[in-house]
Parts: structure tokens; C-alpha cells; sequence
């Protein structure tokens, strides 16, 4: 449990495939801790919400500067100590309750639902009692020692953050599984990726982020073979061997089959493996695509000459099989020590690469043996393109609509449409490694581009995402080749910012943050609010609630307060 090269995994943000910490924000928030036990842990998945993590910044910050830790009253030392001075946990609320206004553990508890539920006049009549008392039940703050002030200021960060916040005993039970997968990872990666990729085995996306994992620590994910797959993913030396379930069509049977006469020995030749696998499963259509898929690569035969005579070789065999049943080969007889002569393959060509490669995606819902997009990692790497598993994602915000970006992509099918303008639209299946999505192509842009919107085609990709309907889509702006050699190229220009109301404070517990939160909640409105917090270099997507209401007073008096240069609008 405290495994030092476990931590330094997650110090480096090596989380890939780590329980609750896969995101490009968990992996910054760790790279800024560096945690060092399961306290941080803990801590980490807590504050990585909504609520919470306006505390972020202030966490790290005095976790690594404890000289820095303050606290609004002596009272609170005990109880947010392990947390640095911040607030974290729901158990922390229940406690400064108790202890800094003697609530019991009940009415602690009752407050504490109330404020998960936002109930607003439950927390109006609960905030005096916290800060006065009531005779003979509860002390309040004041008669304990505690400033009007400084209790309001108490209450009012315990309420913005209480309706986000775990309680620790959910955190810990996160933390701890979270943990235990780190140490897998850590200390097993063939085995724990193995299973990782045999538990997202229906993603595609999932796989090709897992498999990257893979190659990045010098494990090959290596294509699906009758003489070596088991049903799912499973280490094979210090490689991953694809699983057979990834073949379409494929049945659970006709595996079970394959894995068992294996045990006899390797299948020596393509009609090796149709004589000893036949059965009621092992129809022409699974026997297709365990060639296509590349499952019998390297018996003897390319996929063309297989493709070629496996009907007839399913033929011949089942014929045989029934003529043995008969007893018609018993009667004749093979003359003793006469070997069965193998029928012979047809001398044809192999098909192409790019054949080779459809035809895997064709029947397994992927590109097995290599992508037509892998000569394009670099320039991906270099250039900071956006890949499409993280566009598609509803649950990053980043890609919400309006969202600009740059995606290197594979036009995979163009469909063009005529509108009612009689004008031509395409409408576009673009791919990359980690998934897909549908852009739109308008007709000005079509009339423009259409040169290079082409079946097959590998461009880059400028476009707008569109999230209206329940799948998001990509709206095409511009589109160009897509570069191979990215030695010479700028890397992509920043993101255009979302629009709504900026304001830059040093971090959430200074004097600026609580003058311009002042002005903020007086006027609620539709306008995003983002807040730069310039100690920790984030920006702060506030939720629906803090949303403002643009008028001339509220920026005049957001710049007096915090200064001209600490507000902006971007429309």
C-alpha cells in the first residue's frame, strides 16, 4: 500500500488505464501534486469537481508550501489539517458544524443533505442557527469563540461547494481501487493491459488509445492467430496477442474448437486447420472472415489463395468426413504409412497493403495488422492535432458546440446529397486511429474543396463541432493534404477561447475573488463566467449556476474592483 514506484506512476501522470484518473485533467492535477500515499489519492478525486475544484490550486499549493496553510479560526486546524486548509470532504462540513457551532452529529448530517440538495430555505434558516446558536440546542459560532464574519465566510464556502462534494469513505473505496490497478500496471503490464483491452474488446477507440499505451512502454498488440489467440486479449512473451472474439462472426463454439485441437498441436497448413476445425460452426462466411482478419496468416498460403479455394476446401473436407463416417475409407482403405495429400493452392498474387488492411477493418471493426493513419502519428504529435474519440466524447466539454478544431482524418465514405437549392453537399465518415465521426460539407465549401473530399483521402482538417443532436458532428470549414513531413511546420495556432465573461484572480481564497464573486452573484444570467486562476495557470469553466448577465454596470464594476486588465468578454 505504499509502493513507491506506484506513486512515482502516478507522479508522472502515467495513468492511462488507471481507474478514475485517464483524463487530460487528472493527469495535469497529478504532474502538479506528484502524490505521495493514499491520502493524496483520496484527496485528488475528491477535489476533481465541479464544486471542489476552485480548491485545487490552494491544495497543491500548500501541499508543497505548508508554510502558506491558513485557516479562517484555530477551530478548523484539526479537522482540514490533513487536507492543507482546504475543504474537501462532506465529513469535513459535518465536522466544522460541530465544532465550530456544536451541532450534533444528526442535525450535522441533516445540514449537510440540505446542502447536497441545494434546499435554499433550509440553508437561509440553518445559517443562523450556525452563526447564533438556538438556547439550549445548538452553541452557534459566536458563542463559541467565532467572529460573525468569519462564520458567514465559513458557511458560504461550505455551501458552494457542498452539493459537488464526496464523502471521504467514497473517495477512499475509489482511491483504493484506483490504486490497486496502478500497482497492476505498475509491476504487470502485459497482464493488466491484456485485461484492460479484453474489458473494452466492442471499442474500437478504447483499443487504439490502449494499444498506443502498449507500444509506448515496448508491448506490440499483436493481430489475432488461430495458433496462438485465446478468446480474448492474452500475454504472449512480453507481447499482447489479440483474441479471436474480435473476428466477426466468429462464435463462441467454433473458439472453444480452435483452442482445443491446438492442443494436439500448431495448424500446419491452411487445409490443416479446415480438416481438424470442421464442424457445425465452421461455415464458409466464419471461415471468410478468420482469413480476412488475418487469423491464418503464415500457414502456407496469402489471403487470396485462401479466399480462393475455401469453399471448395470446406467442401472436399466435409465430404470426407461423412465418407469416414460411412465407413467407406475404412473399406478401401489408405494404404499403411500412404500420407493424405493436400489439395493444392492456386497460384495467385497477394492483395495490397491498403486491401490487406480494409479487409481486417471489414471483419473485425478495425485495422489489426497496421493503420493507414500510423505514418501520421508524428505529424499528429507535432502539430497537437485533436483526435476524434475526444470529440465524440459528450462528457469533455471542451468539444462543446461551437468548438474549433484540427483533426488529421481518413475520409472513409462520402455521401453526396443535392438540397433544395439544387446545390451538392457531402456528407463524410472521417476516422482516425481512436475513432470516428460524420462532418458536413456545405455546399461553398464543397464547391471549394471537393478536389480533395475523396474516398481515401488522409486531410487536415479544420472544422467546427456540432452537438445539437445527440451524437456530436463536424461542421468542415477548410480542409488541406495532410502533412507527412511536419519538420518544417508551425504547430497549430491556439484554440479559440469559448466565448463569455473572464476574470483573472490570483486563486479562490484572496481578496479579488471574493470582491468580483460579490458583483458576479447579483447579476445571474446566460453568459459563461471563466475564471483564470493565475497561481495554478487554469482556467475554471464555471457551472450553469455562476453564468452572469453581460450589462455595462456589472463590467464597470468587476474593473474597479479587480483591475481593467483582469476582465474581459469574448463574444
Amino acid at each position: 500500500e505504499n509502493d513507491k514506484a506506484v506513486f512515482e506512476l502516478y507522479a508522472k501522470a502515467d495513468t492511462e488505464g488507471v481507474f478514475q484518473f485517464e483524463s487530460a485533467g487528472m493527469k495535469d492535477t497529478l504532474l502538479k501534486l506528484k502524490p505521495e500515499n493514499i491520502e493524496d489519492i483520496i484527496a485528488v478525486i475528491s477535489l476533481y469537481r465541479p464544486g471542489p475544484m476552485d480548491s485545487i490550486g490552494r491544495y497543491i499549493e500548500n501541499r508543497h508550501h505548508p508554510e502558506k496553510i491558513t485557516y479562517k479560526h484555530p477551530l478548523l486546524e484539526p479537522i482540514l489539517r490533513v487536507t492543507y486548509g482546504c475543504i474537501v470532504y462532506q465529513e469535513q462540513v459535518m465536522q466544522i458544524f460541530r465544532s465550530l457551532a456544536g451541532y450534533s452529529l444528526g442535525r450535522a448530517d441533516i445540514v449537510r443533505r440540505a446542502m447536497s440538495k441545494k434546499k435554499k430555505s433550509v440553508m437561509e434558516e440553518e445559517k443562523k442557527v450556525f452563526i447564533y446558536g438556538i438556547d439550549g440546542e445548538v452553541d452557534g459560532c459566536i458563542k463559541r469563540g467565532v467572529s460573525e464574519k468569519v462564520a458567514e465566510d465559513i458557511f458560504s464556502e461550505m455551501e458552494s461547494f457542498a452539493s459537488y462534494a464526496f464523502n471521504k469513505s467514497h473517495a477512499a473505496c475509489y482511491a483504493v481501487l484506483s490504486y490497486q490497478t496502478a500497482y497492476m500496471k505498475c509491476h504487470y503490464p502485459c497482464e493488466y493491459m491484456a485485461a484492460l483491452l479484453t474489458s473494452v474488446l466492442g471499442d474500437r477507440g478504447k483499443i487504439a488509445v490502449y494499444a498506443d499505451e502498449c507500444a509506448s512502454k515496448n508491448i506490440k498488440v499483436l493481430p489475432p492467430h488461430v495458433n496462438e489467440s485465446g478468446a480474448g486479449f492474452t500475454v504472449q512473451g512480453n507481447n499482447i496477442r489479440f483474441g479471436l472474439k474480435a473476428v466477426k462472426n466468429i462464435g463462441r463454439g467454433l473458439i472453444e474448437n480452435i483452442i482445443k485441437e491446438r492442443y494436439s498441436g500448431k495448424y500446419t497448413s491452411f487445409y490443416n486447420f479446415c480438416d481438424r476445425v470442421y464442424c457445425r460452426e465452421m461455415n464458409i462466411r466464419a471461415l471468410e472472415n478468420l482469413i480476412k482478419s488475418g487469423a491464418l496468416d503464415g500457414l502456407g498460403a496469402n489471403r487470396r489463395q485462401m479466399l480462393d479455394v475455401a469453399k471448395r476446401f470446406l467442401d472436399i473436407v466435409g465430404a470426407n468426413k461423412e465418407r469416414a463416417i460411412d465407413g467407406q475409407l475404412d473399406l478401401f482403405g489408405i494404404m499403411e504409412g500412404e500420407v493424405k495429400k493436400e489439395p493444392e493452392l492456386p497460384k495467385l498474387s497477394e492483395f495490397s497493403h491498403a486491401e490487406l488492411l480494409e479487409m481486417e477493418k471489414e471483419t473485425a471493426g478495425m485495422y489489426l495488422s497496421g493503420h493507414p493513419m500510423s505514418e501520421y502519428d508524428n505529424a499528429v504529435k507535432t502539430l497537437g492535432t485533436d483526435t476524434l474519440n475526444n470529440i465524440t466524447d459528450n462528457e469533455n466539454t471542451r468539444y462543446d458546440e461551437g468548438a474549433k478544431v484540427d483533426v488529421l482524418g481518413l475520409l472513409e465514405k462520402v455521401s453526396i446529397k443535392t438540397t433544395k437549392n439544387n446545390q451538392q453537399m457531402a456528407f463524410v465518415n472521417v476516422e482516425d486511429k481512436y475513432g470516428s465521426i460524420e462532418m458536413i460539407v456545405f455546399p461553398d465549401t464543397l464547391q471549394k474543396f471537393g478536389g480533395l473530399i475523396q474516398e481515401g483521402k488522409i486531410l487536415r482538417i479544420f472544422g467546427t463541432v456540432n452537438s445539437r443532436d445527440e451524437e456530436r458532428k463536424l461542421i468542415c470549414n477548410t480542409v488541406q493534404e495532410a502533412p507527412k513531413d511536419v519538420s518544417e511546420l508551425p504547430k497549430k495556432p491556439k484554440k479559440a477561447m469559448a466565448s463569455g465573461l473572464y476574470i483573472r484572480v490570483p486563486n479562490d481564497d484572496c481578496r479579488e475573488y471574493r470582491k468580483a464573486m460579490q458583483i458576479i452573484d447579483i447579476f445571474g444570467g446566460n453568459t459563461p463566467l471563466h475564471i483564470c486562476f493565475t497561481e495554478m495557470g487554469t482556467i475554471y469553466n464555471t457551472p450553469y449556476t455562476n453564468w452572469v448577465s453581460l450589462n455595462d454596470v456589472m463590467i464597470r464594476e468587476l474593473k474597479k474592483r479587480i483591475g481593467d486588465k483582469n476582465v474581459a468578454v469574448v463574444e
